[in-house]
C-alpha cells in the first residue's frame, strides 16, 4: 500500500515516514501542498495522510480540491493529521472530504491502526486475505501457506499483499514499484527482480507467481 504523507515539520515526517515503513508501507513524503500537488498529478495513493496546517496554504482546502481538480489524482482514502482539535476543525475536515481526522500529538500505533483500517475499507476486504492455501492477516502481519507460516520482510509482505490484491492480473514491474516501493525508488533498479526471487522461494512449491516474459509477473493457482 502507497501512502502521501504531507507534513511539513520536518521531524515529524521521518519519524513517521520511517515507522510506516517499517509496517511494509511505501510513503512518499511532502512537505508543502505545492510538493503534494506534484506527487498527485503522477501517483494514486492508496493513504493521503494529511496535514493542515501547512507554510503554503491551508491543507483543507488542498483537501476540498482533491474532489474537484482533474488534474489532482484524489487518494483513494484520506486522513487528517492535524492540531486542530476543535469539533469545528473535525467537522470541517470530515465535510471536507476526509475519511478520518486524526489529532496531534497520537500514538503511532493507533495512527498505524487507522491506515489498516482505511486501506481495508479502501480494498473493501477484512483483514485476512486467502488466495488457494495461501493466507495474509494484515492485522498480524502473518503470512502462511498451507500449514505452514511464511517468515517475509516488510518488502516481501507488501509486494505479497499488492499480488493478492490483483490475483489473475499480469502486473508490470513499473506497476510494483509504483505501488510497493516508494518515490525514491530507482525505475531501472534490479530490486523488483530481487525481491520477487526470495518471495517465490519463500512460498514453495508449487510455485504461484508466475513470469510472463516481456510483460510481467502473475498470481495464479496452483496446478
Amino acid at each position: 500500500m502507497r501512502i502521501l504523507l504531507v507534513e511539513d515539520d520536518a521531524d515529524l515526517a521521518d519519524v513517521v515516514a520511517l515507522g510506516l515503513r517499517n509496517e511494509s508501507y511505501a510513503v512518499d513524503h511532502a512537505g508543502t501542498a505545492a510538493a503534494a500537488e506534484e506527487l498527485l498529478t503522477t501517483t494514486v495513493y492508496d493513504v493521503a495522510c494529511l496535514d493542515l496546517g501547512l507554510p503554503d496554504g491551508d491543507g483543507l482546502e488542498l483537501l476540498r480540491r482533491l474532489g474537484a481538480d482533474p488534474v489532482l489524482r484524489r487518494p483513494r482514502r484520506t486522513l487528517v493529521l492535524t492540531a486542530r482539535d476543535a469539533v469545528a476543525d473535525r467537522v470541517a475536515g470530515l465535510d471536507g472530504g476526509a475519511d478520518d481526522y486524526l489529532v496531534k500529538p497520537f500514538h503511532f500505533a493507533e495512527l498505524v491502526a487507522r491506515v489498516r483500517a482505511l486501506g481495508r475499507r479502501s480494498d473493501e476486504t477484512g483483514a485476512t486475505l486467502r488466495f488457494g492455501d495461501l493466507g495474509l492477516d494484515l492485522a498480524a502481519h502473518r503470512a502462511w501457506r498451507g500449514d505452514a507460516d511464511l517468515r517475509l520482510t516488510a518488502r516481501e509482505f507488501s509486494l505479497l499483499r499488492y499480488f493478492m490484491h490483483h490475483p489473475g492480473e499480469v502486473l508490470s514491474a513499473e506497476q510494483l514499484l509504483e505501488h510497493v516501493w516508494d518515490v525514491n525508488a530507482d525505475p531501472f533498479t534490479t530490486s523488483v527482480r530481487v525481491i520477487l526471487s526470495r518471495l517465490r522461494r519463500k512460498l514453495g512449491d508449487p510455485p504461484i507467481i508466475d513470469t510472463v516474459t516481456g510483460v510481467g509477473y502473475v498470481l495464479r493457482a496452483a496446478p
